[in-house]
């Protein structure tokens, strides 16, 4: 089964990956970690991701179907999520051209929806043990100890540089301007699924899980 989890930044998208991951035996596909991953290896399509990337170049869409379709290539047990990608129509077509080449398809998109002021809320008060890496947040999700992370004791805590609400802002309005047709666009191919992105955690995930289950 393959499927993309699309959402606004902080819609929480990489945590259900995760969860579905987990649950599912399926395997994330992050451009970024494959990016991050090609460049580092010998193949061709690595080469010419390290090339672009040393440049300080975008790395083109071709380039990133091309690494899609040596993951997928991989005879993915449970299927794939799709995470971060695509992002644009024309990614959306290129996607939808790749699965058809090799005799795969997209079952289901799920739309994380939540309301761009809770998002704002949820991304602004966000912080990060800097140790371990768990994550608090101002209001919902406070260390049970002021200042000492619940998980390794640690007392440094970080806030990455575009949390803040102008930065946000701004990748709110790139995303509606560039990903928010998909919605329409996948609605269409009678792909998408919407779900509540401000239900805790857990409801979430089985919601997703019930539609994955149906599919």
């Amino acid at each position: 089964m393959n499927i993309i989890l699309l959402g606004p930044p902080g819609s929480g998208k990489g945590t259900q990956a995760m969860r579905l991951v987990g649950e599912f035996d399926m395997t994330q596909l992050s451009t970024g970690d494959m990016l991050r991953s090609a460049r580092k290896s010998t193949t061709g399509v690595g080469q010419r991701v390290a090339a672009v990337m040393d440049r300080g170049d975008l790395v083109t869409d071709e380039i990133v179907i091309s690494l899609i379709e040596e993951r997928l290539s991989d005879d993915l047990k449970g299927g794939a999520i799709f995470d971060g990608f695509p992002r644009t129509l024309a990614q959306a077509d290129a996607l939808g051209a790749l699965l058809d080449r090799m005799g795969q398809r997209l079952d289901r998109v799920i739309e994380i929806k939540v309301d761009d002021e809770a998002l704002v809320r949820r991304v602004t008060g966000r912080f990060t043990c800097a140790q371990c890496g768990e994550v608090y947040h101002d209001e919902t999700r406070k260390p049970v100890v002021a200042g000492v992370c619940d998980v390794c004791g640690g007392s440094d805590f970080s806030r990455r540089a575009d949390d803040n609400e102008v930065s946000f802002r701004t990748r709110l309005l790139a995303y509606y301007r560039d990903t928010a047709p998909l919605i329409g666009y996948y609605h269409a191919h009678r792909k998408l699924v919407p779900v509540d992105g401000l239900a805790p955690i857990g409801e979430i995930q089985e919601e997703i899980a019930s539609i994955l289950r149906r599919s």
